[in-house]
């Protein structure tokens, strides 16, 4: 509907009083950041923005904005968004729906999945009628700096608005970047608000429509040719608002949310490798921590049960027996009322909270430990791409994606590991009528501290690195090959265009997540299990004492064989294939929910 002169003024008047809250007739920074908080604007925490559209309003550079600056800004804006909206209504109804904007990215060259168009779709859709009109795009967009009216730029101003206040997504902006002089400025900028500033875009091809122009609207606004549209810029020179020709052949700068076509990325600059560079979204830090408590609780009394079974070093001499005579039956029935046996004496050294002995310092270590492994993970494939000559971590080649998970799993894991060792020391300590819960975790923590000091923790740490490298590397490397295959075959039977509407649903990812952890867990399982030793050694429930690696390995085939190696390994697989499973699920959907593909 078309909107007079008069009810343009009337209402950007209105406008201009709710931000120009102390009536001082000129908006600074500060002023400008108040009125929009005080409006509960959506930009109100995005600094960069805000800097942004006060250059773009400030024609004359003295710092502030006048109203008739504002007003000038607006109409200007306005008359940008009705270009970039009459060229996406195909049909020339006045109204967008979403094959109109469906159609609109593509010819922009911009994949965008369906359920992130679903998101931005419903988020400008304020009315829910299931279209948006222009004065929905108009009230949404009115602030995006005037030097960047396309697509992209309306895709960026949207994920950097949702990011601030809807889904506390935040990713690292170019003041971040650049401005890492003090690690207090890092934090601040990095982790706890930044936002990604807008890009100049590529104006997309133009096929205006013969909807009438709104009264208030210049005639000029019509005049972009098919193959050339008009970008307005400041001019610090003149100290005016200048409309400069931009064209679809245009570069633009990389968007982490929105992939774009290969031929338009950036091919012939290259700009100085910074360590900043392979820090990943906060987003994966946030999705591996989640995934990692909620798995771990679940399947807490078959950890329980498997660090109690790996701590005894009796051996059935039955099941010995049977073992090297080849009775598999009968060696599986002693195994089998070897775990009976153990559940009975757990239940009874403390029922239902002996079996969940040491979960709180589970949810402590797990924390850290998966948010660290999956955020590890990806920094390490953006540091490959780096090293093999490009910047997608997706197209790294199998052997560097294995190297890339192996090291993740070292680096969680060292993090983690003084955790690690006392949970397994406070669950060996774990007798019938002895201490529980946090006097047990205190009291354990001082006999270590008073035995060996800090070393006490990091007691066999070399295995715990060794051991997690291909228990690291194996499980991510086959469920990412998995998960890759599952994608390309959903592309190639249903036609997806956007490899996140191709996503594996969470019955696949949960067979992908157990099959993955199965099989690295099986391969390491004695190396693990050496480990635990050396961390549990002086226990209770395991009074041997050992040299070091050699010594632990020496005395486990000693008197116990080699299948001594692999005790405990029936319940670490019952609790390893629902856990990794879980993890994989959660992560992969929370992921999904910070939009992180």
């Amino acid at each position: 509907m078309a909107e007079s002169p008069e009810d343009q003024d009337a209402r950007l008047r209105s406008l201009w009083l709710k931000l120009d809250t102390k009536r001082k007739g000129t908006l600074d920074l500060p002023a400008l950041k108040h009125g929009l908080q005080q409006m509960n604007h959506p930009l109100k925490d995005a600094d960069t923005l805000i800097r942004d559209m006060l250059m773009a309003c400030d024609i004359n550079q003295d710092g502030k904005i006048s109203h008739d600056e504002f007003l000038r800004f607006c109409k200007e804006t306005e008359r940008q968004l009705w270009t970039l909206f009459r060229s996406i209504d195909r049909d020339a109804d006045g109204h967008l729906n979403k094959a109109e904007m469906k159609h609109a990215f593509e010819r922009a060259g911009v994949s965008v999945s369906q359920r992130r168009l679903d998101r931005f779709f419903a988020y400008i859709d304020r009315d829910n009628d299931g279209s948006i009109d222009f004065a929905e795009w108009r009230d949404f967009l009115l602030f995006i700096p005037t030097h960047s009216p396309g697509l992209k730029a309306v895709l960026s101003y949207y994920t950097s608005t949702v990011k601030i206040n809807a889904e506390g997504d935040v990713n690292l902006s170019d003041e971040a970047l650049s401005g890492l002089g003090t690690t207090l400025r890092f934090i601040q900028t990095s982790l706890f608000g930044a936002v990604t500033q807008l890009v100049q875009p590529p104006t997309s091809r133009v096929s205006h429509a013969s909807a009438p122009t709104p009264a208030h609207l210049p005639e000029h606004a019509e005049t972009t040719s098919s193959d050339t549209a008009l970008s307005t810029v400041y001019n610090p020179a003149t100290k005016t608002l200048e409309n400069m020709p931009t064209t679809p052949d245009c570069t633009i700068q990389e968007d982490p949310h929105i992939p774009l076509k290969p031929a338009r990325r950036k091919e012939d600059q290259s700009e100085p490798i910074r360590l900043i560079d392979f820090v990943p979204d906060v987003g994966y830090f946030i999705a591996g921590g989640v995934s990692g408590i909620t798995s771990r609780t679940a399947t807490a009394p078959l950890d329980r049960l498997k660090v109690y079974l790996i701590a005894q070093t009796g051996n059935s001499k039955e099941a010995v027996e049977a073992a090297k005579s080849g009775a598999a039956i009968k060696a599986a029935s002693s195994g089998a009322r070897t775990l009976g046996n153990a559940v009975r004496e757990l239940w009874a050294a403390g029922g239902v909270r002996s079996l969940f002995a040491g979960n709180g310092l589970n949810i402590v270590k797990v924390m850290p430990e998966s948010a660290v492994k999956f955020g590890s993970y990806e920094a390490s494939k953006r540091a490959v791409a780096k090293f093999e000559g490009h910047d997608d971590p997706k197209s790294i080649s199998a052997p560097a994606q294995f190297v890339a998970g192996g090291v993740a799993g070292m680096i969680s894991q060292a993090v983690v590991y003084p955790l690690d060792t006392l949970k397994f020391r406070m669950q060996c300590e774990t007798v019938a009528g002895g201490e529980h819960g946090n006097r047990l975790i205190l009291h354990t923590a001082q006999k270590m501290w008073a035995r060996n000091g800090i070393v006490s923790f990091y007691r066999g740490l070399p295995m715990g690195l060794i051991g997690m490298f291909p228990y690291a590397a194996i499980d991510l490397f086959t469920f990412e090959t998995l998960k890759k295959s599952v994608v390309k075959r959903n592309m190639a039977k249903y036609h997806y265009k956007n490899e996140e509407d191709a996503l594996p649903n969470n019955f696949l990812l949960a067979l992908m997540g157990g099959l993955s952890g199965a099989i690295g867990a099986s391969v390491v399982y004695p190396v693990n299990l050496l480990r635990t030793r050396l961390q549990s050694q002086g226990t209770a429930s395991h009074p041997r004492t050992y040299t070091g690696v050699m010594d632990v390995t020496r005395q486990t085939i000693r008197y116990e064989g080699m299948r001594g190696l692999f005790k405990g390994l029936t319940p670490n697989l019952l609790k390893v294939v629902p856990a990794v499973s879980i993890t994989y699920v959660v992560y992969e959907n929370t992921k999904k929910a910070l939009h992180l593909h």
